[in-house]
């Protein structure tokens, strides 16, 4: 592993620095825990200036904690996007593994699917960056090789100060050949309940139409205001109950009432829900791709505020005749 690390030698940065920055990984320091790593906050010097860090530092008991750290540095290291999480450096002294990234304060989509601050446009916003990501990561021209995330979920999503999304949690990722885009790769991970791809049972590995359908289940998290699995009478996942609900055609029955009132163009709704419908189809053949899904996405996004750029204007316009003739007819009255 040392000889493969030496091909990001430029990016190692000392173990020292990593424990003066996150105070000797003080506990009150720890923004993420999972079953192989612990995420710190802290200030790194770099290049010259403070900034904001996490740092990921996987446990040195779990043989397959080292694998999972080259598996994220490879990746973070060959793909830049804006909207994927941006690797700073990595540590790998005294048996330590530890991947610095830029640290997204605001935390993860995960945090704020329940949140009424966060607007119908914003959302919105979120996923046309997400999905611009996965196309990169999927079929980038200028890369050899595709990459298979794995684990997608609205926990895996964070958002920086500007809401911008940015994707994270490469450790399960799979490299693939862009020309065997469609072949099936076995994946010890298949991903996170609620969010699984249910081909893969069938089929014994994942491809990059698996990212797809996890895709989906958070485009209806965004959409319903609902995590992807919860407990009700018939104890479904989210996936479930917003197939069923889009094939009745009552689908606004399971998104929020603050939320719906933002929604101002039905024909932005009509193309954002029929992408999410299909990104669960049982069937991955039937699944789009990620650039057609930006494609619909950017309509959805671009006819909501074109809809909101004509209404607003007019409405306000209403208010200003209606005070207009208001004040008028006070003034007949005075005299």
């Amino acid at each position: 592993m040392t000889t493969t690390m030496t091909k990001f030698a430029s990016l190692r940065i000392p173990l020292e620095d990593v424990v003066k920055a996150t105070n000797n990984f003080h506990e009150d320091y720890i923004i993420q825990h999972d079953g192989i790593s612990k995420t710190y906050k802290g200030r790194l010097l770099w290049s010259g200036k403070e900034v904001k860090i996490a740092a990921r530092r996987f446990d040195c008991k779990h043989v397959e904690g080292d694998l999972k750290f080259l598996n994220e540095v490879s990746v973070l290291s060959d793909f830049k996007h804006t909207n994927l999480v941006s690797i700073i450096g990595f540590s790998d002294e005294k048996d330590e593994k530890i991947i610095i990234t830029t640290y997204e304060a605001t935390g993860s989509l995960g945090q704020y699917i329940n949140n009424p601050n966060l607007t119908w446009k914003q959302r919105l916003r979120i996923c046309v960056g997400l999905a611009q990501a996965l196309s990169y990561l999927h079929f980038d021209e200028g890369c050899d090789y595709g990459i298979i995330h794995c684990n997608i979920t609205s926990d895996t999503i964070l958002l920086d100060e500007n809401g911008e999304a940015k994707l994270s949690g490469f450790e399960f990722s799979i490299k693939q050949s862009l020309h065997d885009k469609d072949q099936v790769c076995p994946c010890e991970h298949t991903g996170t309940l609620g969010y699984v791809d249910p081909a893969i049972e069938k089929t014994g590995g994942v491809t990059h139409k698996s990212d797809i359908y996890s895709f989906g289940v958070v485009l209806f998290e965004i959409l319903c205001d609902r995590k992807a699995l919860f407990h009700n009478e018939a104890d479904r996942s989210l996936a479930q109950l917003a197939k069923h609900h889009y094939e009745e055609g009552t689908l606004h029955d399971i998104i929020h009432p603050s939320l719906l009132n933002q929604i101002s163009s039905p024909q932005s709704l009509l193309i954002y829900s029929k992408v999410a419908y299909s990104c669960l189809n049982d069937d991955r053949a039937h699944r789009p791709d990620m650039h057609h899904i930006v494609v619909k996405l950017e309509k959805a996004l671009e006819l909501q505020l074109h809809h909101d750029n004509i209404v607003r204007p007019f409405f306000y316009f209403i208010i200003y005749v209606f005070v207009s003739l208001f004040s008028i007819l006070l003034e007949s009255k005075s005299k």
